[in-house]
C-alpha cells in the first residue's frame, strides 16, 4: 500500500496547490475561454491554466506516467499509471461565483478507461472551503484527518439524493422522467454541479446517493475511489463500471434499490 499512499500524497499535494491556483484566478475574475459541446457548456481560462499546472508538476514528479485531462486531452505512459484530472470540476459554479468547484486528481492503474481501470490514489479538493478528500485503495477516504464512512443508514423519511443535468436540452425530458422515477424514495434532491463534490459528499455520509449521466471519466474517477473506499458502491446498468451512460454511488443498503427505479424507463437518448 506504500506505493498507492505515495500516489494519493502526490495527488493531494499537487490538488491544493491546483486549487490555490483556481481560487486566487476566480478573485481576479473569470474569463470565458471557450464553449464546449453547447454553448451552457464552458472553459474558462482559469481551466487551462490550471491543467497546465497539474500535468507539469505530475510530469516532474513522475514523468513515465500517463495523463488523461479535460482541457488536454490523453497521453500513453509507460508506467502502468495514468493520472486522471479535472483542473476545475464546476466551472459553470466557478464562473459564477457559486463556492462549489474543485480540483479532482485520481491516480489509475490500466488504460485511461473506467470500464477497465482499478483506482490507486485520489484526491479532491474545494478550494472555497478549503476542504481536501482522500482516498487510496486499500487505506480508506478520509476528510483531512477524519475517516470517512458512507450512510449506512439512511433516515426512514427517505434518500437524500444528489443528481445533475446534461447541458444538452435535447436530453433534459429524459434526466426529468428519470428523476420522477427516484423521488418516490427520496426525501430531497440536491443539485450541487460538480460530480467529484457529489461523489465526495456521498463518501462523507453527507448525501445518501448520487446517480447522473453523461459524465466524463475526468468527473468521477476520483470520486468513485473515495465512494469505495468509504465502503460504499459505485457502477453503471447491469452490473456495469461507472461510465457515460451511467453513474450511481450510493451505500450498498440502497443502491440496487436506486439503480433499479433509474433503470426502469425508457432507453437514454
Amino acid at each position: 500500500m506504500t506505493a498507492e499512499r505515495d500516489l494519493t500524497e502526490l495527488a493531494a499535494s499537487i490538488a491544493v496547490r491546483a486549487g490555490e491556483l483556481a481560487r486566487t484566478r476566480r478573485t481576479e475574475g473569470v474569463q470565458i475561454a471557450a464553449t464546449k459541446s453547447v454553448v451552457a457548456d464552458i472553459v474558462t481560462h482559469a481551466d487551462r491554466e490550471v491543467e497546465l499546472l497539474i500535468r507539469g508538476l505530475l510530469a516532474d514528479a513522475r514523468p513515465n506516467d500517463g495523463f488523461l485531462g479535460e482541457e488536454s486531452g490523453a497521453e500513453k505512459g509507460t508506467s502502468g499509471v495514468t493520472w486522471v484530472v479535472d483542473p476545475i470540476d464546476g466551472t459553470v459554479n466557478y464562473a459564477y461565483g457559486i463556492p462549489a468547484y474543485a480540483v479532482s486528481i485520481a491516480a489509475v492503474e490500466g488504460e485511461p478507461d473506467p470500464q477497465t481501470w482499478a483506482g490507486l490514489g485520489a484526491a479532491v479538493f474545494n478550494p472555497a472551503v478549503g476542504e481536501l478528500f482522500t482516498a487510496t485503495r486499500g487505506g480508506g477516504a478520509w476528510l483531512g484527518e477524519e475517516r470517512l464512512r458512507v450512510n449506512d443508514e439512511p433516515s426512514p423519511a427517505g434518500l437524500l439524493v444528489a443528481t445533475g443535468f446534461g447541458y444538452d436540452p435535447a436530453v433534459h425530458a429524459a434526466q426529468f422522467a428519470m428523476l420522477a422515477r427516484v423521488m418516490p424514495i427520496a426525501r430531497d434532491i440536491r443539485r450541487i454541479g460538480a460530480a467529484s463534490l457529489d461523489l465526495a459528499y456521498v463518501a462523507a455520509g453527507r448525501l445518501d446517493a448520487y446517480f447522473e449521466r453523461g459524465l466524463w471519466p475526468w468527473d468521477h474517477a476520483a470520486g468513485a475511489l473515495l465512494v469505495s473506499e468509504a465502503g460504499g458502491r459505485v457502477g453503471g446498468f447491469a452490473g456495469a463500471a461507472a461510465s457515460r451512460e451511467l453513474t450511481v454511488a450510493a451505500a450498498p443498503a440502497v443502491f440496487d434499490q436506486l439503480l433499479e427505479r433509474i433503470a426502469a424507463g425508457e432507453p437514454f437518448p
